[in-house]
């Protein structure tokens, strides 16, 4: 009874935006009935909002592993270059603008999904360029779509792929500061050396320090970028199967 209810009350919503949007009616039947599938199969709408959390929040359990063994300390401490904090301040920026880029493909998915094709969607876009053309035509839309969503993400990986060019270049600074301490002519005075191996060991704390606190941040944001990716392609496919079947409506 429950299932029959709500099928006359989605036929209802639905054809009334046929009717405002243009959507063939039996597009949206059959969106209906495999909508009331979708639901009766239990799936979850932001599956790709929770994945996204359940890594953010190992990898700060993690994080905080590390802080309580005095790893971040130790980090911060021996990296007298501020290069380090540089890092951790450029991953931040670079996880807020993953998380809201999975928040977005989330809603467009959920939509998507659900055959909602609200005003402003990928998916009215999408039905509103393919309405009325071709197989080959609706090729090219398909091929546009996937590279517009594909470009929408792609400053994630190169935030994740600057971390580690961060990296790499505190450890030329912490090599150059490790080389400036030595002097050839002071080897042999016993008090110069410990002057020398000081800024030695501090020059190379900083460069392995910024080389390790790049690349595991580096891990990390690419995690989120993969998880993100996977949500991208199954929005474009999902976008691109009910495309064609309005094309064919």
């Amino acid at each position: 009874m429950a299932d029959a209810a709500l099928d006359r009350r989605s036929w209802s919503a639905d054809a009334s935006s046929a009717q405002a949007g243009r959507i063939p009616v039996r597009f949206l039947r059959d969106a209906i009935a495999a909508r009331l599938a979708e639901r009766k199969t239990g799936s979850y709408d932001y599956l790709l909002i929770l994945r996204f959390a359940l890594v953010n929040l190992v990898g700060f359990a993690l994080l905080g592993l590390a802080h309580v063994y005095g790893l971040v300390a130790a980090a911060l401490e021996s990296d007298k270059t501020g290069i380090c904090l540089l890092i951790a301040a450029v991953f931040l920026v670079g996880l807020g603008a993953c998380a809201g880029q999975v928040w977005r493909t989330s809603q467009e998915l959920n939509r998507a999904r659900r055959c909602e094709p609200v005003e402003g969607s990928e998916l009215r876009r999408y039905l509103d360029k393919v309405s009325g053309h071709e197989v080959g035509s609706r090729a090219i839309f398909a091929t546009n779509l996937r590279l517009r969503l594909a470009h929408r993400i792609a400053y994630v990986r190169g935030i994740a792929g600057g971390l580690v060019l961060l990296g790499l270049i505190g450890t030329v600074i912490g090599f150059i500061i490790a080389l400036s301490g030595v002097d050839p002519a002071g080897v042999s005075d016993v008090k110069s050396v410990a002057p020398m191996v000081s800024t030695l060991i501090a020059g190379m704390s900083t460069a392995l320090y910024t080389t390790l606190v790049g690349s595991v941040l580096n891990i990390w944001l690419t995690i989120n970028h993969g998880l993100l990716m996977g949500g991208t392609i199954k929005l474009a496919a999902t976008v691109i199967e009910l495309g064609e079947a309005h094309g064919d409506a």
